[in-house]
């Protein structure tokens, strides 16, 4: 899946049917207002929207380039006056998109085997360690990613059952996008993105690194990937070695669905560090350094309408979601795999990426009083976890359960909708009158909802 595609450029707008997973994947629906020839300044932008959406799965980096301001030496006015990309689009950057479209983005571990200056096709060649579908809808104005497990169980074309990371060292992006459609009821894969690992590290340098809060002391040796892992808890910044190690984690009892949720918390940190101006310097380097780092079948125009839906992407608006399942036993197979949770599946390609199926079509939606709902305490109070427990069952929840506090103390209250069920987080959330929808699989594994109470419960009438 080499070749790129080519855009057809006509002053109105295209109504193409995306649904292929083959070498020349048709042009993306797009919508071109206006036309222009490249000039350095485009060159500029066409390097940084590539670099940014391939590192944040293809949209996500781009979404927050676009508010930043450029430098001033990036001025094609002549006035000396500081521009942000949305400036640029004004002055005749027309591309936008006019249907849903799906992306499939993996990180690529590197091999380790790899001799400096080898072709791109071998550094591509390895699992993908992380792989994410992301579904653009210039429409609902939403930015969907379902983060499907490295060992989730597929049947790979020729080789059986395996863990679907292995589809892209059988046949590359072609056969992992047919894999990933198989299993996702049929979901049309429009366009792939892949990144090598090795990007990972120098990025977060850059940028001068990333705040995160690490839950645990984690001691591990990686010795697949050579990487030693020693983090201390708490709020820090890591650089791009410890970054890694926080990404790559897996030495706990949630093992590689562990990795999936700090993977996502290290994008959105990522995407916080890009709102801020001391890293505008770099991004020319940063242009240059990904150059290397990335294999995609997007065209410069359809990243450039990727980017374009960003400008007024709400914060709220960014979802993700894991793909719900679990894990295997010992008693059921010699490897370790994540098991697809079929009816939990469907349930999220129907609100995240609007594909029907007949289990769900069938099914009667159940009271939201039926939710799992794990209540994490991350108050300055100890007695706040139970007493939001006892409040839920008063209200009729008879599902909720409490779990170890958590090691961080917080002002306001999260909803974290771990399986997706924004829904139901809303209608929680309109119980306890206080909270954040959270849209994302960062909580409790085995919960529909985790509820991690902050202090802003004690302020409510009802205590």
């Amino acid at each position: 899946m080499k070749q790129r595609s080519e855009l057809q450029q006509a002053p109105n707008q295209e109504d193409i049917e995306n649904s292929s997973t083959t070498a020349s994947p048709p042009p993306m629906a797009l919508s071109i207002a206006s036309s222009t020839h490249f000039n350095p300044t485009q060159w500029f932008l066409r390097g940084l929207t590539l670099s940014l959406a391939a590192t944040f799965s293809a949209v996500i980096g781009a979404t927050v380039a676009l508010t930043l301001p450029l430098p001033k030496a990036i001025d094609p006015q002549g006035d000396n006056q500081p521009l942000s990309i949305a400036d640029l689009w004004s002055r005749g950057f027309g591309y936008t998109i006019s249907h849903p479209v799906n992306i499939l983005v993996m990180g690529i571990d590197l091999p380790l085997d790899l001799p400096e200056g080898q072709s791109s096709d071998n550094v591509f060649a390895g699992r993908s360690d992380t792989m994410l579908l992301v579904r653009i809808d210039p429409t609902a104005n939403t930015v969907n990613v379902l983060s499907i497990p490295r060992d989730t169980q597929v049947e790979i074309p020729g080789e059986g059952v395996m863990k679907i990371n292995h589809a892209n060292v059988v046949g590359g992006s072609e056969l992992s996008a047919e894999v990933v459609s198989a299993n996702l009821n049929g979901v049309s894969i429009d366009r792939y993105v892949r990144v090598s690992t090795g990007a990972f590290r120098e990025l977060v340098d850059l940028l001068g690194g990333v705040r995160i809060f690490v839950p645990e002391r984690m001691v591990y040796e990686d010795q697949t990937q050579k990487l030693q892992i020693d983090l201390y808890p708490g709020w820090q910044t890591l650089n791009g070695e410890q970054a890694e190690q926080f990404a790559r984690f897996r030495n706990d009892a949630t093992g590689d669905i562990g990795r999936v949720q700090r993977q996502q918390q290290v994008i959105r940190a990522l995407r916080e560090r890009l709102t801020n101006p001391a890293v505008l310097p770099r991004i020319p380097q940063a242009i240059q350094l990904f150059q290397k780092y990335i294999d995609t079948n997007l065209t410069a125009e359809e990243m450039l309408a990727l980017a374009h839906l960003g400008l007024g992407l709400e914060q709220n608006n960014f979802r993700m979601v894991l793909l719900p399942g679990r894990f295997s036993t010992q008693d059921e197979f010699i490897a370790s795999y994540w098991l697809i949770d079929p009816g939990a599946k469907d349930q999220v390609m129907q609100e995240y990426f609007d594909i029907s199926s007949v289990s769900i079509l069938n099914q009667e939606y159940d009271s939201p009083n039926d939710l799992r709902i794990a209540v994490q305490n991350a108050s300055h109070d100890p007695q706040v976890g139970s007493d939001v427990v006892a409040y839920l069952q008063d209200q009729g929840f008879y599902n909720v359960y409490l779990i170890d506090d958590w090691p961080d103390q917080q002002d306001q209250t999260q909803i974290i909708a771990q399986r997706g069920d924004l829904e139901g987080a809303a209608f929680v959330e309109s119980i306890l009158g206080i909270g954040q929808v959270v849209p994302s699989s960062t909580g409790e594994l085995d919960s529909d909802l985790t509820i991690r109470v902050g202090d802003d419960w004690a302020s409510q009438p009802h205590i």
